[in-house]
């Protein structure tokens, strides 16, 4: 009888092990089985916004969930970013990481409460050109012209950015570095996110604006804004007479490039982490998504995890040597 007792007992436990076996099989499976929520760091408008609402556009097709999207901003992109790195590891919030709050930010402030890699990598999206821009009615017709004033008046003219620490804030601040000016050449004003940095210019509140094609490209189209240069290795087919930063004999630049990524809390599940590999896989030819990278001026750059991990340890390395060069770490 007590034989007969220890023996159900072994087989109720098996049963119930195999049941929690399977159970959390079917669990790892049905991800997602509801709404992903993907934080951007940075003010509606803005690069990562807008990036991040071209993906949520097209990720029900592959994942069978809406993506919902989340702007918390504050201190150049960190305070999202952090919620993201805090939240549960189990792929239902994400980041839309952007070059300043995951790799330029990281690079230049030790105290940080991150770093570049506390993430679980999963794909880059685009790259945006980058590009120098002055009001269609402004004085400067040219880059030279730009560098000629800011030499002959230093401290006069004022750039926007998202904030300090952007690719908006270190790309001039780069400029001003290899054309021999000064770090306070022209006056370096903040704002919530690339949206308002940019309605700063057209406004007149800043003279010029160093940027990514993203969230200027209306204004360029229009002719509310001139470009003066980009770095982009070609010239760019939708400003066929706007010189690279090569042609004005400065090839270095080259290395500035604005970027999104999809990234999510440390230590994603590697069901999770497939998943989404698998639905880039598809994304990176949907129409919808290609058609929305030209509407928003990105350069499709959709890459394996690990992949998206070397690419944002050389834009970290690459912000950081800068940052010693020009003493801005801290």
């Amino acid at each position: 009888m007590a034989a007969g007792g220890i023996t159900g007992r072994a087989i109720l436990f098996t049963a119930t092990l195999a049941a929690c076996v399977v159970s959390t099989a079917v669990h790892a499976q049905a991800y997602p089985s509801r709404p992903i929520t993907v934080i951007s760091p940075y003010a509606a408008g803005g690069d990562s916004d807008l990036s991040g609402r071209n993906l949520a556009n097209v990720v029900p097709k592959y994942l069978g969930q809406p993506m919902i999207m989340t702007n918390v901003v504050g201190a150049s992109g960190t305070i999202g970013s952090q919620k993201v790195r805090s939240s549960p590891a189990d792929g239902y919030t994400l980041l839309i990481a952007r070059i300043g709050s995951q790799a330029i930010i990281p690079a230049l402030d030790s105290k940080l409460a991150y770093k570049w890699n506390d993430f679980s990598f999963l794909s880059v999206l685009e790259l945006n050109p980058y590009v120098c821009v002055v009001k269609a009615d402004a004085p400067m017709k040219n880059m030279k012209d730009l560098i000629d004033t800011l030499r002959a008046q230093p401290g006069k003219l004022n750039y926007s950015s998202a904030g300090a620490g952007t690719i908006q804030h270190m790309g001039p601040q780069y400029i001003f570095n290899i054309t021999g000016l000064p770090a306070g050449a022209a006056e370096h004003v903040g704002y919530k996110g690339a949206g308002e940095a940019t309605t700063a210019l057209l406004g007149g509140q800043v003279q010029f604006m160093c940027t990514n094609m993203t969230t200027i490209g209306g204004h360029l189209k229009s002719g509310t804004m001139r470009a003066l240069m980009t770095t982009t290795s070609e010239r760019l087919k939708e400003l066929p007479d706007t010189p690279t930063a090569r042609e004005l004999g400065w090839p270095q630049l080259e290395t500035l490039t604005g970027w999104s990524a999809l990234y999510g809390p440390p230590g994603l599940p590697a069901e999770v982490v497939n998943k989404w590999t698998e639905a880039f896989k598809q994304i990176a030819q949907d129409p919808d998504w290609l058609k929305g990278n030209v509407a928003i001026g990105g350069v499709p750059a959709i890459r394996s995890p690990s992949d998206t991990e070397k690419f944002a340890r050389d834009q970290y390395e690459l912000y950081e040597k800068l940052g010693t060069t020009l003493n801005l770490r801290k």
